[in-house]
């Protein structure tokens, strides 16, 4: 028995064994707390760590043609991601996916680690596979390997119509284009879902809440056929002449619909840009975006000015001073020594001195008014991003020779779809027409909506309009035009060229901004077709006007317009077009980019020799070592004609320096560095 005197003590192991029966005490009562006490909210929380809800992407509305053909439309594709957290070392993982997707290794491996080294519960892999793809990797049975299938915007056309079609972002939404601009309407509305989660984050269960509503099909008035026509026809034109930029609208004139809107560079949508230059051209929509001095093209404006407000008609006949014109101090040189020319023959022929004579007639605040009424200097309202609306100044604060210079084309901005719809004007019998690119729509389920037009504005008298028809069809048959000619259909046109400043060198370059704008038939006009090539080495009747004939013929055979001349009216091989838009850039102001304000000096001093009548029979000059201008320039000075071939300056010429030729003759000069 123990000593009398001493209490009770416990032994070690005795207090161990309270603090262990107290220790699970607490945790008794902590888990009847958490299960019985407080179950739900913690039942509630461990719910929501297996179960989310989810946003469910609506398909977006399709894009089509005006008959139906599929331009955008969005389609399920799959991509492969993995859990880093559940996946084999990088070193491991990355050789497994770069094998199979032809990733690059290396990189792949620094993507994996990194994400291993953060904890992160997600990275992609590679998005968008193709079904190849994901059919070798489910092969390889790797449950860390997983896939989400994803909504994508696909454009099986390709490079088809892209800066008018539009492109979306990975977020799939637009960022240009029609997919811009009509966003709202096609991106549908996200439905809702309810998702669970096993422990490795795989998807075990899923019930849908709210189904998603795709956006609504959208139908252009672009038809593919005429839009691959002008694309092709534009992109070999560009490339052969190293043009910088340049585009081709096709609008029908009487409704305003645009059949077809081509754009050089160009691009494929269901590519991503490789750098920013790329990416930049995405938004670089020549037809709306990239105005230009129109140039001679502009002097239709000019001469339907002077029909509608001055007793001039097309037979009426118009100083030219024999290619001399003396204004404010300065010496003025046409292209060839006319003493007198009709108006109908100032425009066939595109005299610059005729041209301003019909404008000084007409008057500053006159011209100004028809050059507003034809739409230039104003946005046409085509629902296109970032349009342009060019530039034309007040004649407030017109400088002397502003309206010289107007009359010819110059001091006006404007864009090629500007241009085509002026040109619109004279081939709808003088009414001024709101581009038209959009068709209908048609929402899920819905009936097929049709988009209105808007009221056109009368701009000119019909017997005017039908009188600038017959004087632009005289610019096909007998002028600068020639090369518009079409086989089966009268054409009609006007030819522009504009020599490039170079406000660096504060100097023109032998590169030329080089148009022509039309319409056929003449009577009853189908079609307007506006061709522009930004920096091409030949001038617009040479290396626009044949664009013209390419696309013309395929429109108005996709349009079964009914002929009406016949076939082989021309012959093969047109008259060369005139040089005269080249003694244009003399006279000019030089370029200027919108909003810009233009300099006070507007006619620069003209050099080269003066003009004079031709002698019966010539002495051909030497014209090696001289540019292209400058050979021109004494070419027209003597009466003579110019086959000009390449670019930079003269290094052959046939016939050679020396030799006799009649005033009218023809000398072929071949142009290198």
């Amino acid at each position: 028995m123990p000593p009398q005197g001493r209490g009770f003590r416990p032994s070690r192991l005795e207090k161990v064994g309270l603090v262990g029966v107290a220790w699970a005490a607490v945790i008794l009562l902590r888990l009847i707390q958490v299960q019985v006490v407080r179950h739900d909210p913690y039942a509630e929380a461990a719910a929501k760590q297996h179960r989310e809800k989810r946003l469910l992407p609506a398909p977006r509305g399709t894009i089509v043609d005006r008959a139906g053909r599929t331009l955008s439309l969005s389609v399920r594709r799959e991509s492969v991601y993995v859990d880093p957290r559940h996946s084999p070392p990088a070193k491991e993982a990355a050789a497994i996916l770069s094998e199979a997707l032809g990733l690059d290794y290396a990189a792949l491996r620094e993507k994996l680690e990194q994400a291993q080294a953060e904890r992160r519960g997600f990275l992609y892999v590679k998005r968008r596979i193709s079904p190849q793809e994901a059919e070798r990797l489910r092969r390889l049975r790797q449950g860390w390997i997983r896939f989400e299938t994803e909504l994508v915007r696909d454009y099986p056309k390709g490079a088809l119509a892209p800066h008018t079609v539009g492109v979306v972002d990975f977020e799939q939404k637009g960022v240009c284009g029609i997919e811009s601009s009509l966003e709202a309407e096609l991106a549908g509305r996200p439905g809702l879902a309810e998702i669970v989660k096993d422990v490795w984050g795989r998807v075990i269960q899923f019930r849908q809440i709210e189904e998603p509503q795709p956006g609504a099909t959208i139908a252009l008035t672009i038809d593919e056929r005429i839009q691959f026509a002008a694309e092709r026809a534009l992109e070999e034109a560009a490339r052969s002449e190293g043009c910088s930029s340049g585009s081709v609208v096709v609008m029908e004139p009487n409704t305003g619909e645009l059949l077809a809107m081509a754009s050089f560079p160009t691009f494929d949508p269901n590519q991503p840009p490789n750098n920013e230059e790329e990416e930049k051209l995405r938004f670089l929509n020549c037809p709306v975006s990239v105005p230009f001095e129109p140039g001679s093209v502009f002097k239709i404006v000019t001469v339907a000015a002077a029909l509608e407000t001055t007793p001039l008609r097309p037979d009426t006949v118009v100083p030219c001073g024999s290619g001399r014109l003396q204004l404010y101090g300065r010496l003025i040189h046409d292209h060839h020594p006319y003493a007198a020319l009709p108006v109908a023959d100032v425009l066939a022929k595109s005299s610059n001195i005729g041209a301003i004579q019909i404008g000084l007639r007409v008057g500053e605040a006159k011209l100004y008014e028809y050059v507003c009424r034809f739409g230039f200097g104003q946005r046409t309202g085509v629902p296109l991003p970032a349009e342009s609306r060019g530039q034309v100044r007040d004649p407030a604060r017109w400088q002397k020779t502003s309206l010289a210079s107007i009359a010819m084309g110059h001091e006006v901005i404007a864009t090629p779809l500007q241009l085509a719809r002026a040109v619109a004007v004279i081939a709808s019998g003088g009414l001024l027409v709101k581009p038209k690119l959009l068709l209908w729509r048609e929402p899920p389920g819905g009936p097929r909506q049709h988009y209105s037009s808007d009221p056109p504005q009368r701009v000119l008298r019909p017997e005017t309009a039908f009188l600038m028809r017959r004087l632009m069809e005289g610019v096909v048959l007998r002028g600068t035009g020639a090369a518009a000619r079409l086989d089966g259909y009268s054409s009609a046109g006007k030819t522009g060229t504009a020599q490039i400043y170079d406000p660096v060198a504060k100097k023109y370059l032998h590169l030329y901004n080089a148009s022509f704008a039309g319409f056929a038939p003449v009577t009853n006009p189908a079609i307007v077709v506006a061709v522009t090539l930004n920096g091409a080495r030949h001038y617009g009747g040479v290396v626009a006007a044949p664009v013209f004939r390419r696309v013309a013929t395929e429109a108005l055979r996709v349009l079964n317009v009914p002929r009406d001349l016949p076939e082989s009216a021309w012959p093969a091989d047109p008259e060369p077009a005139d040089f005269n838009d080249l003694a244009v850039a003399e006279l000019a102001t030089p370029p200027v980019g919108e909003g810009s304000e233009l300099g006070s000096d507007v006619l620069p001093r003209a050099d080269g020799l003066a003009a004079r009548k031709p002698d019966p029979v010539l002495v051909v000059p030497d014209f090696h070592g001289r540019t292209m201008p400058a050979v021109l320039a004494q070419a027209l000075a003597l009466g003579l004609t110019i086959e000009p071939i390449g670019s930079g300056v003269a290094r052959q010429q046939a016939p050679g320096p020396g030799e006799l030729l009649p005033s009218n003759g023809r000398v072929r000069v071949v142009f290198g560095p």
